[in-house]
């Protein structure tokens, strides 16, 4: 074997490392699910449809929620399939990881900026969560920033009737309930959640007299969407 070719596989055996592979698979799995072009959007779309076919697991739950952050409804439409989207992450026991990133995906998404499907899904896993406030807060401290951020989402103009609506004020409401348990912090969580809720049904007022007014800015998930050309049945 040539010296120069030996030298130059010998140099690639060292670049090439399983590691360096796994952060380029990362990087263009990372760009797929980023949907900035067509041909991203539709390899997300037959990445999905290979995950949500592949069930959903407490191993690969990650992986579900991760999904969460595509910009792009095709995408959300293609994970949830059939099924309702309040219930998609619910077969997966609360964990502090799974409460927090949905709280953490309530604070980066506008409000009007996300997929209403995609937002049922974090509002889904926590309605169950918060079922029973004290055993929801055991599992992840919710916070007057928290309870702000779920409360952003909601919309007036639509009613109580609204699902996405109906779902931030049952949450709401059970996050109440932490109020008369001795605790100082819960108390002024708890308030929090009954004043956004009070402010929702009374029509003298208005969401900003109870939420910091910069977490009221309004967007539109659909100005920056990338539709597929194809979709693959």
């Amino acid at each position: 074997m040539p010296r120069e070719t030996k030298s130059y596989e010998e140099y690639t055996e060292r670049v090439w490392l399983p590691s360096s592979i796994m952060r380029v698979e990362n990087s263009i799995l990372n760009n797929i699910l980023g949907c900035r072009t067509v041909e991203a959007v539709e390899a997300a779309l037959t990445y999905v449809r290979y995950l949500r076919e592949s069930g959903l697991t407490n191993e690969n739950y990650p992986l579900f929620l991760k999904l969460l952050e595509i910009d792009n409804h095709w995408a959300i439409d293609e994970l949830i399939g059939d099924g309702d989207p309040f219930l998609l992450l619910t077969p997966i026991q609360p964990t502090r990881h799974l409460i927090s990133t949905c709280f953490r995906l309530l604070t980066n998404w506008h409000p009007g900026g996300i997929y209403p499907k995609t937002l049922s899904i974090a509002l889904g896993v926590l309605q169950v969560a918060y079922s029973y406030a004290l055993d929801g807060y055991d599992i992840h401290n919710v916070s007057i920033n928290d309870v702000n951020n779920l409360g952003k989402h909601l919309n007036k103009d639509l009613g109580q009737s609204d699902p996405v609506n109906r779902t931030i004020l049952a949450i709401l409401d059970r996050i109440s309930m932490l109020e008369g348990q001795g605790d100082e912090v819960m108390e002024r969580v708890a308030r929090q959640a009954t004043l956004i809720r009070s402010n929702f049904f009374d029509r003298r007022k208005k969401l900003e007299d109870a939420i910091p007014q910069v977490l009221l800015v309004k967007s539109d998930y659909l100005v920056k969407e990338i539709a597929p050309e194809r979709i693959f049945e």
